[in-house]
């Protein structure tokens, strides 16, 4: 399938805007995504992922959610920038967060593709922030693939209108098994709420620039995104 992608502007603020990477399918075959980078930001991986989504029939929006952030674009991965990245990601105010996120939902909304309906898809702090778009931005489904401190937003869980995914693997040196076990027990029993584990998966296994990528778990996780996909696509 033949696909178009653009910057497209969301909100100013002064000398500032709020832009995001926009790909659109030549035809719309399920709901509208809201892609959520890792904190390097809107950079290539994200956006092949986001063409791969739109290669499917998905429009997808890749917002960048630094943009009101002192180094607001893309951190390269080299180990001596990690630093730049974990200060960044810790310095963002999520209510702020979850109303940018609010802003892109709703312009992903109104656009001619996906029926209407949103679903977030984040990786790492965008799997957090995936989560808090379930929770306070109203999406229709999600999926958070390692997402860093989710459990500390399990009171707001009763929220969520659609279905939740949370991916994690078991040899994340950025998440501890507390963490996952704390998410896990927090969301046991709540329908459409799962808690997939990759046991030989670490941290940031889905995305192959990383070392720790890993195709096996990648494969099956985007499995099961794209059957909570479908389901809501019909």
């Amino acid at each position: 399938m033949s696909i178009t992608s653009s910057t497209v502007t969301l909100k100013r603020d002064g000398a500032r805007s709020f832009d995001g990477y926009f790909a659109t399918p030549s035809q719309s075959k399920g709901p509208a995504i809201l892609l959520l980078s890792d904190m390097f930001g809107v950079n290539e991986p994200i956006r092949d992922v986001a063409d791969d989504y739109a290669d499917r029939g998905h429009a997808v929006l890749a917002p960048n959610l630094f943009w009101r952030s002192e180094i607001p674009g893309v951190i390269s991965y080299e180990d001596s920038e990690h630093a730049k990245t974990w200060a960044r990601l810790k310095a963002m105010d999520l209510g702020v967060v979850s109303a940018d996120m609010a802003t892109a939902v709703g312009w992903l909304r109104v656009q001619p593709y996906g029926q209407g309906k949103v679903a977030a898809v984040g990786f790492c702090g965008g799997g957090r922030f995936a989560f808090l778009a379930a929770v306070r931005c109203g999406v229709d489904a999600t999926a958070a693939l390692y997402g860093l401190g989710i459990s500390q937003h399990l009171d707001e869980i009763g929220n969520a209108r659609g279905p939740v995914q949370m991916h994690y693997g078991l040899r994340d040196r950025r998440i501890s098994h507390e963490e996952i076990d704390t998410v896990s027990a927090g969301v046991r029993g709540r329908p459409g709420m799962e808690v997939f584990i990759y046991p030989d998966a670490g941290h940031s296994f889905a995305n192959p620039a990383r070392p720790t990528y890993d195709p096996a778990a990648t494969r099956l996780a985007t499995e099961r995104i794209d059957a909570m996909l479908a389901e809501l696509g019909k």
